[in-house]
């Protein structure tokens, strides 16, 4: 099963504020429940992290290898994850692309990409995987603009 997924999203503060939280990852994983743990093996190359989640009768803890393809500092980021789950026998992957961009009143973040699951989960349950993900997003994005403007304020 294979979505594509786009969001946008507008932030007070700079490229370069927004850079800088984008690129923690603990703040990152921090943002999104599902997401176990999170370490830096090289800063923006590469990253690991452990998704652990309930979908309906599945239990899913997969590790994910992280590897960004290219990064332009304040601006762009392209990274690419992979994992899967032994027990339920499920192939994770997800492609990323996002982007930077100063506004009057702060910074665009554009996201998008897409993400595909393979095995056993995705065959039986795949419009809960489409749910799930949309959460996951809406979690991510809801998360972000919070913080985000959090660290704005206090930049001023």
């Amino acid at each position: 099963m294979q979505q594509q997924f786009e969001r946008s999203l507008e932030v007070p503060g700079d490229p370069e504020l927004v850079w800088e939280a984008i690129t923690d990852v603990n703040r990152v994983a921090s943002w999104v429940s599902i997401v176990g743990s999170a370490q830096e093996v090289e800063h923006l190359s590469r990253y690991k992290a452990v998704l652990a989640d309930r979908l309906g009768p599945f239990k899913l803890r997969a590790d994910l290898d992280i590897d960004v393809h290219e990064a332009e500092v304040g601006r762009l980021l392209r990274a690419y994850a992979t994992g899967e789950d032994r027990q339920v026998r499920s192939r994770i992957s997800v492609e990323l692309e996002l982007s930077l961009s100063p506004r009057d009143r702060g910074t665009l973040v554009d996201m998008g990409g897409q993400y595909e699951v393979t095995g056993r989960p995705a065959t039986l349950g795949a419009s809960s995987i489409r749910k799930k993900a949309n959460k996951i997003l809406d979690e991510f994005f809801s998360n972000a603009e919070n913080e985000l403007a959090s660290l704005a304020s206090r930049q001023q």
